[in-house]
């Protein structure tokens, strides 16, 4: 798969990217894809702590994840005339949502996310492969890509997704977000440099 929708006019709108604050079940390294939980209060400090990072721009499209912590996550920030974007959900973790990769290593050893995807949980997580997610991000590339014609846009939502979505903006499979950490509470830019996408900054705090 092939990332369609990163364009080649160097005067197009960069794509800032924000993952939410801390939650709790961040704080104790849970996969957290669907359940809705909110901000700790170091979540919110992480919120408000972008406000000075996203002040410096002007932004032709905002779009959020619909879940909370997202959603607290970009009115904390100061971001004005917010649109929830459902495509930017976190990755589905089908039975393993809110288990943690050591306690999945002890009955799964070698399980790896970005190869194996999860195995299906009950109907509220039916689960996604990697594929899957690279899918949805392309979608939202896609859906952002006339905004990106007259400035910048941000997207405010979560660790996994962004990173796929990384990965897709720069032409590489949805697996290939694994090489790309990506902290609570944190601020990146993607854009263009010689009519090829690039990263422009990466995991700002």
């Amino acid at each position: 798969m092939r990332g369609t929708c990163a364009g080649n006019d160097t005067r197009m709108g960069e794509l800032v990217l924000v993952r939410h604050g801390q939650t709790e079940w961040s704080r104790a390294r849970r996969h957290t894809g669907r359940t809705d939980l909110p901000l700790t209060e170091e979540g919110e400090r992480q919120a408000r702590a972008l406000r000075p990072l996203l002040a410096e721009r002007g932004f032709e499209l905002v779009l959020a994840s619909p879940l909370r912590r997202a959603r607290h996550t970009a009115e904390l920030a100061g971001l004005p005339g917010i649109v929830e974007h459902p495509d930017l959900v976190e990755w589905d973790y089908g039975a393993y949502e809110g288990i943690t990769t050591a306690e999945i290593h002890r009955g799964r050893p070698g399980w790896n996310l970005w190869i194996d995807g999860v195995p299906p949980g009950p109907p509220e997580h039916p689960g996604e492969s990697p594929d899957q997610v690279g899918v949805r991000a392309d979608r939202v590339l896609a859906d952002l890509a006339s905004a990106r014609e007259h400035g910048d846009v941000v997207l405010v939502a979560h660790s996994h997704l962004l990173r796929v979505l990384t990965a897709r903006w720069l032409g590489l499979p949805a697996s290939g977000g694994a090489m790309f950490r990506l902290d609570t509470g944190s601020l990146s830019t993607l854009g263009i440099e010689h009519d090829r996408p690039v990263i422009t900054s990466w995991n700002r705090s």
